[in-house]
């Protein structure tokens, strides 16, 4: 015959059992953290630049200040590393501006150390004629015929930085109007892509003249075909 106390001690484990959490068997993944404000949307431009999709790229593209990895490379050099998708900015001996990109074939196919000869608000995009060669749609877009009117549907986005070798255009450019989707990954065209708050961001820190590295890639050469 049971006791009260002993009914009343069997009611406690009862009830500690009843309230212990079941093993999770299928663990949810873990959510990407929400995006700083300054990837929300901008209102002071010619253009309306739209926030950054949530939930899209992790903390690791996103924009921050990091230790200087090249602390020799005097203030306003940028360093690109196609492989890792990274642009770094040198601010100081122990400080860099980190910025996450998505890297075209031009950006694969082109490695060394540009001028930054100069940048443009909203710039139009001439297409060479190489692209329009492959691309003859394009034709009306040509830089013989003044490119296209800048805006939300000009590939080359908010900003762009034009890089120049011994006083050539490289054709090479940093521009926004990435994807936040095609944020570290290889695209099919295009040079360094940007989300359009970052490159606005660059611009404003960007120092003329200043040198631009891109270290080599060990892409494939898959990804270096336009």
């Amino acid at each position: 015959m049971l006791s009260r106390r002993t009914f009343v001690a069997g009611g406690a484990l009862g009830l500690v059992a009843a309230c212990a959490r079941p093993e999770n068997t299928n663990p949810e993944p873990p959510r990407t953290p929400p995006l700083p404000d300054f990837y929300g949307p901008i209102f002071d431009e010619p253009f309306p630049v739209p926030a950054v999709e949530e939930g899209v790229i992790g903390p690791d593209l996103w924009r921050q200040s990091v230790p200087n990895p090249w602390p020799d490379k005097r203030r306003g050099t940028i360093v690109v590393d196609p492989d890792a998708a990274l642009l770094h900015f040198i601010d100081t001996p122990e400080t860099a501006t980190r910025y996450g990109v998505s890297v075209g074939a031009a950006g694969f196919a082109w490695e060394g150390t540009a001028r930054l000869q100069f940048c443009r608000d909203w710039p139009r995009w001439k297409v060479p004629d190489a692209m329009i060669e492959r691309k003859p749609e394009l034709a009306e877009y040509s830089w013989r015929l003044g490119g296209m009117d800048p805006g939300p549907g000009n590939p080359m986005g908010a900003r762009a930085l034009y890089l120049f070798k011994d006083g050539v255009d490289t054709l090479y450019r940093i521009h926004g109007n990435a994807s936040a989707r095609e944020l570290g990954k290889p695209v099919s065209s295009g040079c360094i892509r940007m989300l359009d708050q970052d490159v606005i961001h660059l611009h404003d820190k960007a120092v003329h003249g200043a040198d631009v590295i891109v270290l080599p890639s060990r892409a494939p050469e898959t990804l270096r075909v336009l």
